[in-house]
């Protein structure tokens, strides 16, 4: 039986600090892999500089002269991880028969991938990787991140808890994803929901070495605004229930106040106040989260590219030989 060519997918951007160190880890990984016979020669490591201002792309090129089992693309600016990381799947897909994601950082465990590969080997289609605790969070980090599976998943956004963005994925998974054509993606919440025959493997996250998480709070929570709205309509439905509570209770004051002017008896003015302060900013968030759906139907009607690859190593390489 001919060994699976395994293609390593790693998304960058401003990671000049840690790729080196990141790069020569992935390498020694994956020949320890080909030597067990566990994957094919062939197989490669893909790094995707998405628009990076600093010498990634430099570095990712120094390596591939180095090594041919190195390989990179650069997208024309930066795409997002999520574009950037499709982009590495969908070019992987091309050549590899399995893919594994992972982050340039080198927190998710490398050594998860020959369990990873086993469960591919027994049948699996996706195999996710999910981090078994918490631990070397601060209180901060760890209590935003239960909120935002916890947020994520009862608004529709169906995700596996403290799963990223480190998984595997088989030809027929890959092929599955690609008929997806919607220009917001949320890759966790899509490929969680494909249906395929999937397992999960646990491992413990390490520490960043270098560079700083390109995750701070505000892109955290933007990211799930993102997943529930490309995911979900429930916050439409939420809308709608939250404003027939609000009619029911406004019909209730309506009466009361009714009755007060009946018995010639001052109304509270600052009631009536708060009142529409707050039916006032409840259409404001109400109409925000409208228009957020609005604005992703724009931005879906226009059909443009999700990303733009500006130089692929891969072919090159191709038109050398």
């Amino acid at each position: 039986m001919a060994k699976k060519i395994l293609y390593l997918v790693v998304p960058c951007y401003n990671e000049e600090e840690i790729l080196n160190y990141s790069a020569n880890i992935l390498k020694e990984k994956l020949k320890s892999l080909i030597e067990k016979e566990l994957i094919s020669n062939k197989s490669k490591i893909l790094f995707i500089d998405d628009g990076s201002t600093d010498k990634t792309w430099e570095i990712i090129v120094s390596l591939n002269k180095e090594s041919k089992i190195i390989t990179g693309i650069k997208l024309s600016r930066n795409q997002g991880h999520q574009n950037a990381l499709l982009a590495g799947l969908k070019i992987s897909n091309e050549i590899a028969d399995i893919t594994i994601s992972i982050d340039a950082d080198l927190q998710d465990d490398i050594n998860a991938i020959d369990e990873m590969i086993e469960a591919a080997d027994a049948g699996y289609d996706i195999v996710f990787g999910v981090r078994r605790n918490r631990k070397k969070d601060s209180f901060f980090k760890k209590t935003t991140a239960e909120l935002f599976y916890k947020l994520m998943n009862f608004l529709g956004a169906k995700t596996i808890f403290n799963h990223a963005d480190f998984r595997l994925m088989n030809k027929k998974a890959m092929n599955a994803l690609e008929k997806f054509q919607e220009t917001n993606l949320f890759l966790r919440g899509i490929i969680s929901n494909l249906g395929f025959k999937t397992c999960c493997v646990y491992y413990n996250r390490d520490i960043r070495k270098a560079g700083k998480s390109k995750y701070p709070l505000n892109k955290m929570i933007s990211f799930a605004i993102n997943g529930i709205t490309s995911c979900s309509t429930k916050l439409l439905h939420l809308i709608f229930l939250t404003g027939t509570i609000f009619l029911f209770l406004g019909l209730i004051t309506g009466s009361c106040v009714v009755l007060k002017i009946l018995k010639k008896v001052p109304l509270n003015l600052t009631i009536i106040i708060s009142s529409i302060w707050a039916i006032g900013g409840l259409i404001l968030i109400s109409l925000g989260i409208i228009g957020e759906y609005i604005g992703k139907i724009y931005i879906e009607t226009k059909k443009r590219p999700r990303y733009i690859i500006s130089k692929n190593l891969i072919d090159e390489e191709k038109n050398k030989d």
